[in-house]
C-alpha cells in the first residue's frame, strides 16, 4: 500500500494534468465530460486497493493502486488521481519511475471513449459490480473499441470468464454464492472444481496413449495479498463440501509441503519389515511385520496459503519436493530411491491448490522449476476483488440444501466411473482445436502452458462428472476449455513474455528502454563485460528466433564486418 509520505507527496504537488488531444484518445480535448479513472484501471488489470479524498485538491478523489505498469515489481507507492474537474493523473514514487505521467500510461495503455464519465454502457461490459453471474460478459471475443496495448510487454488482466464455464452444478454453485462473497468467480468456480476432482478419488479416469489421466488437478491462484480474497473463496467452497464428505474434508485437506518424503508420507502405503525370530538369544528366522499401518485414504488435497514456501522448499539443494510433485501428478505412483528403506506410495491422488502473490511468484519461480515440469503441472489463475460489500453478504440466509444434494449425487456417481470417453460432438470440436492447444509457444509463458491438451481434458471429465455421465459431451468440452483459456491469459498477464532467461530477458528490458536500438558493444556495456560473448550471442538469437528482436547491419565505409544494431521488435 502506498505510504503516507508518499501521499503527502502526491497531495502537495498535483501531477500535471492532460492537455488537449495529448491523452491518447480522441475527441477529447478539454475533458469537459470528465474522466472515469476507475473504469481506466479497471480494464487494464490494475488493482484499486484504497480509495480516499484528496485533502490538497478538494473534490479530488486518490486512488491507491497495487501495481505499477512500468515495472510489476513495484507492488506499492503507486497512485491514479482524478481532479475535481476530472482530469486525470499518474505518479509511482519508486526508483525508476520518477516523473512518469498520465501522458505515460496512455502511450502503453490508450484510453478511448469507454472511459469517459458516464458513457451509456452495455449491461454485459459491467464489471466489479454486485452482479449474477448471468450478468457476466456474454461475448465469446473482448468487445471491439477495447484498447489494444501497444507495447507487445504491457500486460493485460485476463477478460471474465467466458459464461460456458458456468455449466452445470459448478455455475450454480458459483451463483448461490457469488453475490454474498468479494470472491471473483473465477476462483471459486476454478478451486471448487480441483477440490471435487479430489473429494472422488482415484478411479474416473481417461486415456491419452498409453496414459491414464485422473481427476487430480494442481492450481495457483495469483492475486494481490489481503486483496485477492484468495482464502476467502476457498473457505465458501471447503464449507459446502464439508458437509459432503466432513472426513476428507477435516482429516485429508491440509499443507506443510517442504519435502518429497514428507508428501509421500502423508499418502505412505503400509511399511512392512524383516523382523528377525529369536530363540534362546539366537536368530534362527525372520518374519514379515507391519511396521505402520500407512494409510488407507489416498486421496489427500494440498492447501498452500503461502505457495512462495512450496517454490522455495523445492528450489533447495537435494530437495525431492519437485520431483514427487510431478510424479503425484502424473501417476500417482511415488518413490524416492535410497539405500534405506523409505516410504512409498502407490495409486494416490493428490491435489493442489496454492496462493501467491505476483510479484512474489515471478520472483521465485525459477529456470530450473520452469523448465523441468514443475510449472507446467498447475492451472495459473488471476484473481482479485470483485466487489466491495463493506458489511458482508447474506451467505447466512442462503439455503444450500439443493446444491449440496446434487454434488453429493454427482460424487457418489463419480466414485463408480472408470474410463472417460468423448462423444462425436466433444471429439469434432477436440480435433478442431487440438493444434492449438498442442502447439508450442515461446518463452517462460509457453513452458508454464505446455500441458494445455491433459489439463483441458482433465477438466472435461470433471464437468462431465458433475453431470454425472461417463462420456464427455460439446457442453463439457467447451467449459473446460473456456477455463482453460482463462488460465493461459493468466499466466500470460502473470509472466508476459519473459523468456525465462535471465541473460535474454535483461537485454530485451535494455532493448525497449532504447528506441534508436543497441549494438553489441552497448549490449556488452550492460553486463560490465562480464558476459562471454557467446553467452550474448546466443541470447540474442533467441530473441531474434521468438521474434522479439530484430537486428540491422549499420553502413560503414571502410573494410570489414559491419556493426549490428539489435531492436526489439516492440520499440
Amino acid at each position: 500500500m502506498i505510504s503516507p509520505k508518499a501521499l503527502a507527496r502526491f497531495g502537495g504537488a498535483p501531477p500535471e494534468p492532460v492537455r488537449d488531444a495529448g491523452c491518447g484518445f480522441d475527441g477529447h480535448r478539454d475533458h469537459d465530460e470528465g474522466f472515469d479513472m476507475e473504469a481506466y484501471l479497471a480494464k487494464h488489470g490494475f488493482e484499486v486497493i484504497n480509495r480516499k479524498p484528496w485533502q490538497s485538491n478538494p473534490g479530488g478523489v486518490v486512488l491507491e493502486v497495487a501495481n505499477c505498469q512500468f515495472n510489476t515489481d513495484h507492488g506499492d507507492g503507486v497512485a491514479a488521481f482524478t481532479m475535481k474537474d476530472g482530469k486525470p493523473g499518474f505518479g509511482c514514487k519508486r526508483n525508476g519511475c520518477h516523473g512518469k505521467t498520465i501522458k505515460d500510461v496512455f502511450a502503453i495503455l490508450p484510453a478511448d471513449r469507454a472511459v469517459l464519465l458516464n458513457p451509456p454502457k452495455p449491461e454485459a461490459e459491467v464489471r466489479h459490480t454486485e452482479q449474477s453471474i448471468e450478468r457476466l460478459p456474454t461475448a465469446a471475443a473482448p468487445p471491439p473499441d477495447r484498447p489494444v496495448a501497444k507495447d507487445a510487454s504491457a500486460r493485460v488482466w485476463p477478460d471474465e470468464l467466458k459464461p460456458e464455464a458456468y455449466h452445470g452444478i459448478a455455475g450454480a454453485l458459483v451463483r448461490v454464492i457469488e453475490p454474498h462473497s468479494e470472491s471473483a468467480p473465477a476462483a471459486l468456480l476454478i478451486q471448487f472444481l480441483v477440490a471435487f476432482g479430489n473429494m472422488i478419488g482415484r478411479a474416473a479416469h481417461f486415456l491419452a496413449e498409453a496414459d491414464r489421466h485422473f481427476m487430480n488437478l494442481f492450481v495457483v491462484l495469483v492475486g494481490q495479498t489481503a486483496k485477492g480474497r484468495k482464502g476467502t473463496s476457498l473457505g465458501h467452497v471447503q464449507k459446502v463440501l464439508r458437509e459432503i464428505d466432513p472426513e476428507w474434508c477435516d482429516k485429508r485437506n491440509m499443507g506443510g509441503l517442504s519435502s518429497g518424503e514428507g508428501l509421500i508420507w502423508a499418502v505412505r502405503d503400509e511399511i512392512r519389515v524383516q523382523s528377525a525370530i529369536r530363540q534362546k538369544g539366537r536368530v534362527i528366522d525372520y518374519e514379515e511385520v507391519i511396521a505402520d499401518a500407512g494409510e488407507k485414504d489416498k486421496r489427500l488435497m494440498v492447501v498452500e496459503p503461502e505457495f512462495a514456501r512450496v517454490l522455495q522448499a523445492a528450489e533447495r539443494e537435494s530437495n525431492t519436493l519437485s520431483a514427487i510433485m510431478r510424479q503425484a501428478w502424473d501417476t500417482g505412483n511415488l518413490r524416492i530411491l535410497t539405500k534405506n528403506q523409505a516410504a512409498r506410495s502407490t495409486e494416490a491422488h493428490i491435489s493442489t491448490i496454492g496462493h501467491i502473490t505476483g510479484d512474489e511468484l515471478r520472483r521465485l519461480l525459477t529456470n530450473t522449476a520452469a523448465g523441468n515440469g514443475f510449472a507446467n503441472r498447475f492451472l495459473w489463475v488471476c484473481t482479485r476483488r470483485s466487489k466491495l460489500l463493506p458489511e458482508g453478504g447474506a451467505l447466512h440466509t442462503v439455503n444450500f440444501d439443493p446444491i449440496t444434494r446434487q454434488i453429493e449425487a454427482a460424487a457418489n456417481f463419480a466414485r463408480t466411473v472408470e474410463e472417460i470417453q468423448r462423444d462425436e460432438k466433444a471429439r469434432a470440436i477436440w480435433i478442431a482445436v487440438y493444434p492449438e492447444l498442442s502447439e508450442g509457444k515461446p518463452g517462460l509463458f509457453g513452458s508454464v502452458t505446455s500441458r494445455a491438451e491433459a489439463q483441458t481434458m482433465r477438466l472435461a471429465c470433471i464437468y462431465a462428472l458433475l453431470d454425472s455421465s461417463t462420456t464427455v459431451r460439446a457442453e463439457h468440452l467447451q467449459a473446460a476449455l473456456a477455463v482453460w483459456q482463462y488460465c493461459e491469459a493468466s499466466a500470460r498477464f502473470i509472466f508476459g513474455d519473459a523468456m525465462g532467461d535471465a541473460t535474454a530477458d535483461e537485454i530485451l528490458r535494455a532493448l525497449r528502454r532504447q528506441k534508436e536500438g543497441m549494438t553489441r558493444t552497448e549490449i556488452n556495456d550492460l553486463f560490465t563485460r562480464n558476459k562471454p560473448s557467446a553467452e550474448i550471442g546466443r541470447a540474442l538469437a533467441v530473441l531474434q528466433e521468438y521474434g522479439l528482436a530484430r537486428v540491422a547491419s549499420e553502413p560503414q565505409a571502410g573494410p570489414g564486418r559491419p556493426p549490428e544494431r539489435w531492436f526489439s521488435v516492440s520499440a
